[in-house]
């Protein structure tokens, strides 16, 4: 593989402090050109762009471009640096203007639907889309299709994408019988609807096996992020919905699974570690050499598998709901979503709140437009409608 440029976005996130050590440990791989994060941290992302040496820094927060020019100075000074000679761009569209700018690949480890204007971006300017920002797909994902350059330009970075990915290079597509989505089933597995009433903000983030943002771990909780995940893989690989099946699997190993119509199954596993995904997606086709370790066969374990109880955790037939009524529906099943996330985290609702409120603005929702018809501005007015239905129903809740 010859060495690739790379534009890292999210950069101070989950996604992106595992794809930086990724990176970092594989400098004779990639050279990284560009990092964009929010710009909560400046000194963590000062600190990025000085040990990697990137040119330019995209900050979403305007007022926090101040405090980046500084830390960036700082981090600079304190690496032996005269200078840094860092680029910043500032403002909402500072991450889309530097992912349009071109590269090699493109990671999207932003979270969010404001993700999809990078996603867009990436695309359009022809780059490789690594893409860890399933909300863009979920949203927008007649457009993310036609923006493509080449079929293979979306690499998916979520584990359960990238584990399907590599298991259908097994078979042709048309020897697809159907997708299996693993999930750890979260830290409510096991507990019914009537049980998950008094969960807590401290224990919807208290996740058995995975570390991720708070966003994802709610969804991980409410199960949400397995609907995402499901209209994610019915857009990445197009197999209809109602032949992908979630099955929970609390040892998070097997990451997903591929039915072929011979009745064999491919599994991808390994212990559960981001960073292979992460690196796959920068990497793809090839892989990188010990990048997490692998799974210890010299002991004795055991892998369980349990079916979804779709009545205390309804989120992904909710998913499959809203992919069948209309193009804006998962626009407006993720918006609604992320305001109730919000909501929960600041203590104004309670946990069955969130999908509840989600289905209700689901119903509501007047979506008319065909798949092949949709725009960008459609999209942004669902979401918009979405999200102040959806605060309208809490505070009337």
């Amino acid at each position: 593989m010859n060495q690739r440029s790379v534009i890292l976005l999210g950069s101070t996130g989950s996604i992106g402090t595992q794809a930086i050590d990724v990176l970092s440990r594989h400098r004779d791989r990639f050279t990284v050109t560009g990092l964009a994060a929010g710009g909560g941290d400046p000194v963590a992302l000062a600190r990025q762009a000085v040990a990697l040496g990137v040119r330019t820094v995209a900050v979403a927060d305007a007022d926090a471009a101040p405090a980046v020019l500084a830390a960036v100075a700082d981090a600079a000074f304190a690496a032996g640096y005269a200078s840094a000679g860092v680029e910043v761009l500032v403002g909402p569209d500072a991450a889309t203007e530097l992912a349009g700018r071109g590269t090699d690949v493109v990671l999207n480890g932003i979270t969010g639907s404001v993700g999809l204007g990078p996603t867009l971006a990436a695309l359009e300017a022809g780059s490789t889309l690594a893409l860890a920002n399933k909300e863009s797909l979920v949203v927008g994902g007649p457009l993310v299709a036609r923006a493509l350059r080449r079929p293979d330009q979306v690499v998916p970075v979520d584990s359960e994408h990238s584990a399907i990915a590599q298991a259908l290079r097994s078979g042709a597509r048309s020897e697809v019988r159907r997708l299996i989505l693993t999930a750890s089933g979260g830290p409510f597995r096991g507990r019914r609807r009537d049980d998950l009433k008094p969960v807590t903000p401290d224990e919807a983030l208290a996740h058995p096996t995975w570390s991720m943002g708070p966003v994802v771990t709610v969804n991980s909780a409410t199960l949400m992020n397995k609907g995402l995940e499901l209209i994610e893989a019915h857009l990445l690989f197009g197999v209809p919905t109602d032949d992908i099946t979630v099955v929970v699997h609390p040892q998070s190993v097997v990451h997903s699974m591929v039915e072929f119509v011979d009745g064999s199954t491919i599994a991808q596993a390994s212990p559960p570690d981001m960073r292979l995904p992460i690196a796959l997606g920068l990497s793809w086709p090839e892989r990188l050499d010990d990048v997490a370790p692998a799974c210890d066969w010299s002991t004795a374990t055991s892998w369980t598998f349990e079916p979804l109880d779709e009545e205390a955790f309804p989120a992904v037939g909710l998913a499959r709901a809203a992919v069948a009524a209309s193009a804006t529906h998962p626009a407006v099943y993720n918006a609604a979503n992320e305001e109730c996330v919000a909501a929960f985290l600041a203590g104004r609702i309670g946990f069955l709140d969130i999908v509840d409120t989600v289905e209700r603005a689901l119903a509501e929702h007047d979506g008319a437009t065909a798949l092949d018809a949709l725009t960008l501005d459609e999209v942004l007015a669902a979401e918009t409608w979405a999200r102040a239905r959806t605060n309208e129903l809490l505070t009337h809740s």
